[in-house]
């Protein structure tokens, strides 16, 4: 990590200050980057030697460092006093360590004149901090400052506030030891890793922390350092933070008192007791009444991940929630000192002014932190963290079917949902039936179960925020019903027209279902498994001739009750030879007809006819352009006249069929009608389903 610090923490830098660094791994120097300026160091105005500085950047190992500043075509020698470049190793644990640059001197600030030095003085405040100014409090007198560069605004103090000062620890290794108990939160306190866990090196910042009244605010802030460090890092960021607040810029500690990762990990900052209202240095003017939360990276152009959001919102939640604050309101901040924000308002030292309790950094102090996307995320920061649980949502319910809005179910289904609002926000889930909790759910949990009574029912998901706040999901409409479907029409076959042959006669299977509550959808089963919708009535199969088949049909509506009904049929092929002929038949062999013959005849009058038992019978013939017609009878009684014609040759088609309620003896009979220029027809035998 590196930075660039300079004698006067009211001091400006008028250019823009970029830096480059040479990879350890390969050698290659990065692109030139920024280093924000707009950062106060008089936030912790008050101590001896306290530098002003730009924000650390996060660089990753590396092994070469340029610095320039940019004063966009200016000439100017007005830099601040004692600019020095200020490069942390972050340790492993318990061992950063800051240092200058192997050079560092002073340089001109309005004296072109002045002579460099590689040890700068290091001038503090030009008088004393008083208590509850909202600055550190010194920890000795403190000499009077030489007048500040000439570009710079002279440092101004912050005067105390009309409000009584808050108590602060005596200098002892144990300040818990005094205080009274922390107050409890009305939210869950996130996870957050202590001090020791992400290696503080306490030695570099012995002194004993501070403490507020109480938490009014908190502030939001990023680091404007990289974003594409790994999380893995994140600790080592924290302590390289740690030493450049400390060593570099010679705070007592590190300014915030949290800090949040990209990936959502909430580390402790300033000592103290994360449960404690520890006096941090984030935003001057408005630190004795606040809390600072900075999210490491930088976020002007880049949109925060909603881990780092959602761990943001905890953090402020829980901190609010100890002094009854409402991470969605506003509060009166007195201003500990004079001057500005980034809007353009001015603040007077001891005057209130209205803030969210959940603010950027920017609200308080004329910087673009936390970034203008960050910035603008605050709200749904708020949202998150106030309530209520947002985006609830019935999703699905299992052990019922839908049918158009409605679901259908015999008794038992399991309710899934979703919700915007992350789980960590959320105290529990409960169902609720006709508006009675049936089951309830902790926070993480997507799905309950439930029994429902017969009858139509109301199912509902009621959601409490960690706020206490409610919100009960749109309903969704089951119906619990335990009545069968019903076959109105049982299945029955029936031979249908099409081309013939001993291993698929043609058929149409026939069946009605019907549902009190709403059908789903009728299932064969067998020769063949089949899926038909709730109006579908039939359905085109064939059979093997010859041999008994079942088809056995299920019906199922949309809360899963059936009903089962089948039918079984024997397809008879009957051939030409076996009819009772009179007039003049030719026999004609070809393999395409069935069993390799069939009966030719042109004379009028000629006929052929078959008497079996079965449902339903279909004629067989071959069928050409040149083909002609005949008469059928049925049980001596003239139903039908047949035209053979074809614009295409075709054999074994079934060109006529007909159909009983049940089985019975039938007769019949076709005869030649010897049609003019086309007077011939052949058959090839009939099939009848028994």
């Amino acid at each position: 990590m590196l930075g660039i610090t300079w004698t006067d923490p009211a001091a400006k830098v008028t250019g823009a200050v970029e830096v480059r660094t040479k990879s350890a791994s390969d050698g290659n120097w990065t692109p030139w980057v920024p280093l924000e300026t707009d950062l106060d160091g008089r936030t912790e105005t008050g101590r001896a030697g306290v530098r002003g500085s730009t924000e650390p950047r996060w660089v990753g190992p590396s092994n070469g460092v340029e610095v320039r500043i940019n004063a966009g075509g200016k000439v100017s020698a007005k830099l601040p006093a004692g600019l020095r470049l200020d490069t942390v190793a972050p340790g492993r644990g318990g061992s950063s360590a800051a240092e200058p640059a192997a050079f560092a001197a002073d340089l001109p600030a309005e004296d072109p004149s002045a002579t460099p030095s590689t040890d700068p003085v290091e001038p503090v405040p030009s008088e004393p901090a008083a208590p509850g100014d909202g600055t550190e409090t010194p920890a000795e007198p403190t000499p009077t400052e030489p007048e500040s560069p000439a570009p710079s605004e002279p440092a101004t103090e912050e005067p105390t506030p009309p409000a009584s000062p808050s108590p602060s620890a005596s200098p002892s290794s144990s300040p818990a030891e005094t205080l009274p108990p922390a107050p409890p939160s009305t939210v869950p306190k996130p996870p957050i890793v202590s001090r020791a866990g992400w290696g503080a090196d306490e030695s570099i910042s012995p002194e004993a922390p501070e403490y507020l009244d109480g938490v009014k605010a908190v502030f939001v802030h990023h680091t404007a350092g990289s974003n594409t460090y790994s999380c893995a890092d994140s600790a080592a960021v924290v302590r390289s933070l740690y030493a450049y607040h400390v060593q570099s810029e010679k705070w007592k500690d590190i300014g915030y008192n949290f800090l949040v990762d990209r990936c959502g990990t909430v580390f402790e900052g300033r000592k103290g007791g994360v449960d404690r209202p520890v006096f941090g240095a984030h935003t001057y003017g408005f630190n004795r009444e606040s809390a600072g939360i900075a999210v490491i990276g930088t976020y002007t152009d880049a949109t925060a991940p909603a881990a780092v959001t959602t761990a943001v919102a905890r953090v402020a939640a829980w901190k609010l929630g100890q002094y009854k604050g409402d991470p969605a309101g506003s509060t009166m901040l007195t201003a500990g000192a004079t001057g500005g924000n980034y809007f353009g308002t001015k603040f007077t030292a001891g005057t209130k002014y209205s803030f969210k309790q959940i603010s950027g950094h920017r609200d308080g102090f004329n910087t673009q932190c936390p970034g203008n996307m960050l910035y603008g995320q605050l709200k749904s920061i708020r949202d998150l963290a106030a309530g209520p649980v947002t985006g609830l949502t019935v999703k699905s319910v299992t052990g019922a079917g839908l049918s158009g809005t409605t679901y259908y179910t015999r008794s038992a289904i399991t309710v899934g949902w979703s919700a915007s609002t992350p789980s960590a926000f959320v105290s529990k889930y409960e169902l609720l039936v006709d508006g009675r909790s049936v089951a309830t759910t902790a926070g993480t949990a997507a799905s309950a179960p439930a029994t429902l009574a017969i009858g139509t029912h109301q199912v509902q998901v009621r959601a409490t925020h960690q706020s206490g706040k409610v919100t009960t999901s749109a309903a969704a409409t089951v119906v619990a019903e335990q009545t069968a479907p019903t076959f109105t029409t049982k299945p029955n076959l029936a031979l249908r027209t099409g081309t013939v042959n001993t291993t698929a006669v043609p058929l149409t299977l026939k069946w009605k279902a019907t549902d009190a509550a709403s059908l789903k959808e009728v299932r064969l089963t067998a020769p063949v498994a089949k899926t038909y919708g709730p109006t579908t009535t039939s359905a085109s199969h064939t059979a093997k001739s010859g041999v008994a088949t079942t088809w056995p049909m299920k019906a199922y509506d949309r809360a899963d009750n059936t009903a089962t009904a089948s039918v079984a049929g024997t397809p008879v092929v009957v051939q030409e030879s076996s009819a009772t002929k009179s007039g003049t038949w030719t026999t004609r062999s070809s393999s395409s007809y069935l069993g390799g013959k069939s009966y030719s005849s042109s004379s009028k009058g000629a006929s052929l006819s078959w008497t079996f038992t079965g449902r339903s019978v279909a004629l067989v013939a071959s069928r050409a352009t040149t083909s002609g017609q005949a008469y059928v009878y049925v049980d001596g009684v003239k139903v039908s006249t047949v035209d053979l014609k074809s614009s295409t040759t075709k054999y074994r088609d079934a060109l006529w069929t007909k159909s009983w309620s049940s089985s019975a003896k039938h007769t019949v009979k076709i005869v030649v009608v010897a049609t003019s220029g086309r007077p011939t027809i052949t058959t090839d035998g009939i099939v009848y389903l028994k």
